[in-house]
């Protein structure tokens, strides 16, 4: 890595879809880095583990419930003040489980029409530009 470069954090998100079709959106608490803003939930892969592993994980931890990974979108590299993160989302369905938030404020259920009316965390807002392209693709 040159001098004065940033070490990219690889994290990774998911696109939860319910029956419904709408996008699982969770709020951050106050006490969490951008604090109350929108976020798609996910967290840093670890050392040897895949993205796909990591999602699984992590939203079992955050949230409680069991995800199947549908597919892959493309990636997005955000700088953020202090960190930079490459943010990997995934099409997931939520599979079982019920929602328990361990770490975020609050949760909503979100349509397409609805997805872009939160205050979300600038990393994830072009994801959400590419999952709205994906499904004018589908």
């Amino acid at each position: 890595m040159k001098e004065g470069q940033r070490k990219i954090i690889d994290v990774t998100c998911a696109l939860i879809i319910d029956d419904q079709n709408r996008v699982f959106a969770a709020q951050r608490s106050s006490t969490m880095g951008l604090p109350l803003k929108w976020e798609l939930p996910g967290g840093k892969i670890e050392s040897g583990e895949t993205a796909e592993a990591c999602l699984v994980r992590e939203i079992h931890e955050e949230l409680n419930i069991e995800i199947e990974i549908v597919t892959g979108l493309n990636a997005n590299v955000h700088d953020y003040p202090s960190i930079t993160i490459k943010l990997i989302p995934f099409i997931c369905k939520h599979l079982k489980g019920e929602i328990l938030l361990k770490e975020h404020a609050d949760f909503k259920w979100l349509t397409k029409k609805e997805l872009l009316d939160l205050d979300w965390a600038a990393a994830d807002v072009p994801i959400l530009h590419n999952y709205l392209n994906y499904l004018n693709a589908i």
